[in-house]
């Protein structure tokens, strides 16, 4: 992936720094109402149990508050919401791009106890320790600033909570990584290209995940951020990677 990230080619919808927020933006807007379709199609549906993984890693119980960052079409927000054993489990859904919002209002039961709302992952609107569950699917590695990602979401943690993450990962099988660079390289752009005549749309993942820790160094900076008991769980031999952290204090299964 070292060798990948020296050879990365241009992608204009990837910038660091301050430009950031405004480029992902402008492409997760244009994507939006296709979004669902294409995920579908470019992880043969598996996306959608890698979500169920995370949601079960993260055990929404009745009672608790869960917070979805950068919840897109609120899929994740869902499934935390109707988990079983958690179905009173009131979630908050938080983007800050109102097209995928105004999908995830339509497409979510009015039954649910589920809320969205546009907001920054950097500068969460919420007090400190008002959540017992906090995920992110997909959306860390398109924040400007990881590290201040990760306080805000310890941040509005209540002790024992948990921080469960779901991303693209890093295999360590030499063959498998080789092919899985060829995928996100190769074949992704032409989503782009097929569905808005435009490679960088999709050819944005490349970009962004050659320039983002593996699920292992990830894990690193958790611990780095504060949080404790850190898990990796490797999905299609670490073409995905689930990192489960806490904050310290006492477990979840204490309290209740």
């Amino acid at each position: 992936m070292d060798r990948a990230r020296q050879a990365l080619p241009g992608n204009r919808y990837y910038a660091p720094g301050e430009e950031r927020a405004e480029k992902v933006h402008s492409l997760f807007a244009r994507i939006a109402q296709r979004y669902d379709r294409i995920n579908d199609l470019m992880s043969w549906g598996m996306h959608r149990r890698w979500k169920r993984r995370l949601v079960a890693l993260a055990a929404p119980r009745d009672g608790e508050k869960a917070l979805d960052l950068c919840c897109g079409t609120g899929d994740v927000a869902r499934a935390l919401a109707s988990w079983p054993g958690g179905r009173r489990c009131e979630v908050t859904g938080l983007d800050f791009t109102e097209e995928m919002l105004e999908l995830a209002r339509r497409l979510t039961p009015a039954a649910l106890p589920v809320r969205f709302i546009q907001g920054d992952a950097l500068q969460l609107p919420f007090d400190e320790g008002s959540f017992e569950i906090v995920t992110c699917a997909y959306g860390l590695r398109n924040l400007a600033d990881l590290g201040r990602g990760f306080n805000e979401a310890f941040r509005v943690l209540k002790p024992g909570g948990c921080f469960a993450s779901l991303e693209f990962g890093r295999p360590e099988n030499a063959f498998l990584r080789g092919l899985y660079i060829v995928y996100l390289r190769a074949v992704l752009p032409v989503f782009g290209r097929l569905f808005f005549r435009d490679p960088d749309t999709y050819g944005y993942i490349f970009a962004s995940v050659t320039r983002f820790p593996g699920q292992r160094e990830l894990a690193a900076r958790m611990r780095e951020a504060g949080f404790d008991s850190v898990e990796v769980h490797d999905l299609m031999g670490g073409a995905m990677g689930i990192c489960l952290a806490r904050k310290i204090g006492p477990s979840r299964t204490t309290e209740r």
